[in-house]
């Protein structure tokens, strides 16, 4: 099945579909956000490394997931799910695959059902921009286009209060989404809650759903969402340095057993490859130390004291600190750290210092890995080279 082909005839007759009906009041459900959809499908389908059976799958539903619309709004999911059958039957897609990508469409239904990956893929990529910055201008197109089919103005307001809702009652499925987008999908959340106006207080007051003020929460917030935004991008970037560590090391394993299982039972009859060959030796054995010792933990004496607790010195946030002491005693300080602000907030900064400080640990000596080795393998190449040709 020549899939990307189909798929590149697909676009083309969806682009064509939009054009024939275009209507002026769909400013969000267009073409433009159907290829923002695209767009999404494949940076999380890429993700998950699926095969072309399973990429076209995803890709054929995010196109035509929304081409109801042109037909009917009120059952746009079976209309465009019912396009995509009549379309890709009439390029000989088999059955199966059909009815895998009517169940993508249809999974997008509000509120979504999606089982499976690739159905949970296609309802991510739906709703993506919820998580994204493209949120606020996407949500006015949303409201500006169900005003228009109302034929008249949305109050502000209560556009909010719905979309505070479908927020509260949506979650993503994939995990790749879950980790990159529900901090920003909380952010935009939290800054509609703020915005929301209590109608009890003729619109001057930011209340929560619950109708309680909230004066001086947003940058509270803020905060918070700084933090923890810093703590997960830390994290990230941690888990970047593991994984770049692993591949120095596994690298050189595997160049270490080519030269201790081969090249130096050839030294005897080759000596003049000596030399390029202990280079290489070097430049391996250097190169997993540094790698090693990127990922090697150190791990504090895992003690404090209730002196440290009233100088607000010690950081409860890291499992260094009290991994030694018993329950009732970190209970105590983690307690007294709740209840005083500065000491919760210094132990945050304390907490995203420390994990900067060991990144910054890491990536130098992951820096002198990388250099070791580049530089260290064109020296053995070269040396090799020079050795064979002094021979000769």
């Amino acid at each position: 099945m020549q899939y990307r082909e189909i798929l590149d005839q697909l676009r083309t007759h969806v682009a064509s579909l939009f054009q024939a009906h275009k209507d002026e009041r769909f400013v969000y459900h267009n073409l433009h956000h159907t290829e923002q959809v695209v767009e999404n499908a494949v940076r999380i389908a890429n993700h998950y490394q699926l095969s072309d059976r399973d990429f076209f799958i995803v890709m054929a539903a995010s196109w035509f997931h929304d081409m109801g619309y042109l037909f009917d709004c009120t059952q746009h999911e079976v209309r465009g799910e019912s396009i995509a059958a009549q379309f890709l039957a009439e390029k000989e897609v088999d059955k199966d695959t059909i009815a895998l990508v009517g169940g993508c469409i249809m999974a997008t239904k509000m509120p979504q059902s999606p089982v499976g990956l690739l159905q949970q893929i296609v309802c991510d990529a739906d709703l993506f921009h919820l998580g994204s910055d493209s949120f606020k201008e996407r949500n006015k197109l949303m409201r500006k286009e169900v005003a228009a089919f109302c034929n008249k103005e949305i109050d502000k307001n209560d556009w909010r209060i719905k979309t505070i809702a479908l927020f509260k009652a949506h979650h993503y499925h994939t995990d790749f989404c879950q980790q990159l987008l529900n901090d920003k999908k909380a952010q935009n959340l939290a800054e509609m809650e703020n915005k929301l106006i209590s109608p009890a207080e003729g619109g001057t007051t930011a209340v929560s759903t619950t109708g309680k003020t909230k004066k001086g929460e947003e940058p509270k917030r803020g905060v918070e969402t700084m933090f923890r935004i810093s703590s997960t991008n830390h994290q990230r970037l941690s888990d970047m340095a593991d994984n770049k560590a692993h591949i120095m090391i596994s690298t050189n394993s595997i160049i270490l057993s080519v030269i201790l299982s081969l090249l130096l039972r050839k030294l005897e009859d080759n000596p003049h490859l000596i030399i390029p060959t202990l280079l290489l030796l070097i430049v391996c054995v250097v190169t997993m130390v540094f790698s090693i010792l990127a990922t090697r933990p150190s791990i504090p004496e895992g003690v404090f004291t209730p002196a440290d607790i009233e100088d607000k010195k010690v950081n409860l946030l890291f499992f260094g600190n009290f991994y030694r002491m018993s329950l009732s005693d970190y209970q105590s300080g983690m307690l007294k750290m709740m209840d005083d602000r500065d000491f919760l907030y210094g132990s945050l900064i304390k907490d995203v210092y420390s994990q900067g400080v060991v990144l910054g640990r890491k990536y130098r000596l992951l820096r002198v890995a990388y250099n070791v080795f580049m530089f260290g393998i064109v020296a053995a190449v070269l040396a090799f080279i020079v050795a064979s040709a002094i021979v000769m």
